[in-house]
């Protein structure tokens, strides 16, 4: 049930001002970046700051036309806008590669990237399908389909491939976890299928974040070994593959917490401590064996960024160059930097830094306005992403809140990979900063993105439901 309001009616002013305050200071950095002395006209379509203007220009015009649209349009077609992405993700594969991916849907520089596009179709149709179902009584069904609403065009950005983007995805599992959608039910059915083994509810829900961290550092040791060998006896010359050093050094660990459990536990929960033992050890091998194998059957250049970024090997000046130079030129914006339009080690001109007006676009920035400037930018993202979480939190409506929260997790996972790639914190995987960033697809969609998000919130009090 719904009641009429105006246009503009709660309309959140601070978060678009936010918004447009980030196109700014992204538009200048490009222009100064890319700036060629011979065309100086920011109108100049030849040159990547009038080509980013035009982007600029047709984001506005398309976040114009999503907030004139009702909000209850994209309740009603979030399915066929899930669609349209899907069968774009599937066309898109057919197309001639750029840079190694099937990535780019169009001819030559008047390409979208559908990948971009797809996170928004994904976004309302996960918060439509959470929105219908009751999360306290969740089953197996309500688990697989939210999980398949993700992982479909996962797969299919996989398959171009494109890893930033794929890794970007991951960031829906938080807004699942947000609104109470586990993996207890399948986790359930998959343990009581064990004969003499009942149990009512699992932790797995309520100990999320301590899961995720374990998951992150088995796969960090199992990446730091996979290459590595073990000497177990050096004048007989005994060694064993790393991956297989950890593979024992778990099972020794699960077989010391069994005969704790059962030294500790009482005499009627031993059968049910030796199948949750051994269920977490089982997990725990079937996630070292995935990334072993799938780093493995990594192509060439991938190991090597990831070698490179867990200090595997050194290659300042070949695969690690980007990452180096933009340390470098981060770095040489000390403490104020070196003014508007006065970057060296960054500049387009210069090529120090490959790609430092799109994947690399903060440190031109950061090398022009040196920390403090950094300091100030980083606050502004951090205010937008507090500003959509506050969004999130006021909604009635399920719907709304899903997705803004949706939002606020992409935005997060771009803003902290893109920064951590500039100054070696994150390994080089090709994500661009939102709303500063050079590129037309990314743009776009950042922009329709937040839109939906501002219809969606100047409605709240109009539904009822």
């Amino acid at each position: 049930m719904r009641k009429e309001t105006s246009l503009l009616s709660h309309f959140d002013w601070t978060l678009f001002i936010t918004y447009l305050t980030l196109l700014g200071m992204g538009f200048a950095t490009v222009y100064s970046t890319a700036y060629n002395e011979e065309h100086p006209y920011i109108f100049d379509y030849s040159q990547k700051y009038g080509k980013q203007l035009v982007w600029l220009g047709l984001s506005l015009f398309l976040g114009l036309l999503v907030f004139l649209i009702d909000s209850e349009i994209y309740r009603k077609f979030c399915i066929p806008i899930y669609l349209v992405t899907f069968f774009m993700l599937i066309i898109v594969l057919f197309m001639p590669p750029v840079h190694g991916a099937r990535a780019w849907l169009g001819v030559g520089s008047l390409g979208i990237q559908p990948a971009e596009f797809a996170k928004i179709g994904t976004a309302l149709l996960l918060a439509h399908f959470i929105s219908q179902v009751n999360v306290r009584q969740q089953n197996i069904k309500t688990v697989v389909l939210a999980n398949l609403i993700i992982l479909v065009p996962m797969a299919l950005i996989l398959l171009q491939p494109d890893a930033g983007t794929f890794i970007t995805f991951t960031s829906f599992l938080f807004v699942m976890y947000r609104e109470g959608i586990t993996y207890d039910p399948l986790i359930l059915k998959l343990v009581n299928i064990i004969p003499g083994v009942r149990f009512k509810k699992t932790w797995v829900g309520s100990h999320f974040i301590p899961i995720l961290f374990v998951v992150i550092f088995l796969s960090l040791i199992t990446l730091l070994m996979s290459n590595e060998t073990v000497v177990l006896d050096p004048t007989e010359s005994i060694t064993i593959p790393g991956f297989w050093s950890v593979f024992i050094s778990i099972t020794l660990f699960a077989l010391l917490s069994f005969v704790l459990m059962r030294f500790f536990y009482p005499k009627r929960d031993q059968n049910r401590i030796l199948w949750m033992v051994l269920l977490g050890y089982g997990l725990c091998i079937a996630l070292i064996s995935t990334v072993n194998f799938g780093f493995q059957n990594l192509a060439e250049h991938q190991k090597d960024r990831i070698e490179l970024f867990l200090g595997l090997k050194e290659d300042p000046d070949g695969e690690d160059y980007n990452r180096n130079r933009a340390m470098a030129a981060v770095g040489s914006g000390g403490f104020k930097g070196k003014g508007y339009n006065k970057a060296s080690v960054s500049s387009v001109q210069t090529n120090h830094v490959p790609e430092s007006e799109t994947d690399f676009i903060f440190c031109p920035f950061a090398e022009e306005w040196g920390f403090l400037g950094s300091l100030v930018l980083i606050g502004l993202y951090l205010f937008l992403l507090l500003r959509i979480v506050a969004i999130a939190e006021r909604q009635r409506a399920v719907f709304n809140r899903v997705y803004a929260y949706a939002v606020a997790m992409i935005l997060f996972y771009h803003f902290a990979i893109n920064i951590g790639m500039n100054i070696g914190f994150a390994p080089v995987i090709g994500i661009p900063l939102p709303f500063f960033s050079y590129g037309g697809s990314s743009t776009m969609s950042f922009s329709v993105m937040m839109f939906i998000l501002l219809k969606l919130d100047s409605q709240r009090r109009s539904v009822l439901q």
